[in-house]
């Protein structure tokens, strides 16, 4: 297969860890006889510096004409100012709704051999192998926003609006992984309180009963959800929420691994490129020290290639050799819970020597 790849390193340690990956998409083509070409553009912090843009036209171009995108991180303490004319989030946001990128997948699964990492007992935490769709390109991340008024008088809105195609596409996708998975699928909303969670709920059981009877569905409201996660994770296979629902629920279960560090994710639309990136943040006070974890960035590359290349083999090598270098004892600082660490480029290198 010849694809094309465009890379978008970003900011903090997503220059590090966004190499490593290229680096172990490049040992996997080798060995499966594939030809692989990477391109990089910038998003997110470098872009506003370089163009005053968080999303030069350039980059959508670019990925626009791409078989599959990696992503690093964005963002920093340079770019916090709340008053700033941009952000760099706003490229994030904004590369989704260019691409049509309206579905987040993000594993949430537990690794045995890093069970100590975890901040919960072992036998909470056994057999968590969770599948999260977030909507991504509707709700309040997108929804119309603005400030009135000055000084005491000063107010500031932005309104969750969902449509029922945007619901029904999201559900779909999710019922048809959990049909490939265990079979059932969880709703989270807030029905009890938000009119979009109604309109949530109503489209969500109207698609499920007349198009997936077979899946066993149901309901549960976020702030439930949010302690589900915490005392039982495992009961959970696929479930589906929306934009900021999905943002901060996912959030909260990358902790139950342990780190950041091991949780991939794609963003997929309904053609065209995927994205793929790591679920973890620009980390500035870690950048260019060589220390951060690249094991979620690779095994967000295990997600392309499965998912936009269609290289299923190819995928489960490198998650198989994720696998073999914890089960060898090898740990990044954020894993190793004070014990004896590696950095990021010779963890890297052990995962690429493990690759079969």
């Amino acid at each position: 297969m010849n694809a094309s790849i465009v890379l978008l390193p970003g900011d903090g340690i997503g220059p590090e860890i966004t190499e490593q990956g290229r680096r172990v998409l490049q040992k996997v083509a080798e060995l499966f006889g594939h030809a692989f070409t990477f391109e990089s553009q910038m998003i997110g912090g470098i872009a506003i510096d370089e163009t005053g843009d968080p999303l030069p036209q350039e980059t959508v171009n670019a990925c626009r004409s791409s078989d599959a995108i990696l992503l690093g991180a964005v963002g920093g303490p340079k770019w916090d100012d709340p008053s700033a004319k941009t952000r760099p989030e706003v490229g994030l946001l904004k590369i989704r709704k260019e691409l049509g990128l309206f579905a987040n997948l993000r594993p949430i699964k537990m690794f045995d051999q890093l069970a100590d990492a975890s901040p919960l007992r072992p036998e909470i935490i056994k057999g968590t192998d969770i599948l999260f769709l977030r909507e991504l390109t509707g709700g309040i991340y997108f929804g119309p926003s603005g400030r009135e008024g000055s000084g005491d008088e000063e107010s500031a809105s932005q309104a969750m609006v969902y449509s029922v195609p945007e619901v029904e596409r999201i559900v779909r996708l999710a019922a048809k992984a959990a049909q490939g998975r265990n079979n059932r699928l969880t709703s989270v909303d807030k029905a009890n309180v938000l009119e979009p969670s109604r309109l949530w709920r109503q489209v969500a059981a109207r698609v499920m009963e007349q198009e997936f009877p077979d899946v066993q569905y149901d309901v549960v409201l976020v702030d439930a959800m949010a302690m589900h996660l915490i005392n039982r994770p495992a009961d959970f296979d696929v479930v589906v929420t929306g934009n900021m629902f999905g943002d901060i629920l996912t959030d909260e279960a990358s902790m139950l691994p342990g780190s950041l560090g091991m949780l991939p994710s794609a963003s997929l639309g309904s053609g065209g490129p995927g994205l793929y990136e790591p679920i973890h943040g620009s980390a500035p006070d870690i950048a260019g020290k060589g220390i951060a974890n690249p094991l979620a960035t690779i095994l967000a590359a295990a997600m392309l290639l499965r998912h936009s290349l269609g290289l299923e083999a190819e995928a489960a090598s490198i998650e198989k050799a994720v696998e073999q270098v914890l089960s060898d004892g090898l740990r990044t600082a954020d894993i190793a819970r004070g014990g004896d660490s590696i950095g990021t480029v010779a963890m890297a290198d052990a995962v690429i020597n493990s690759i079969k």
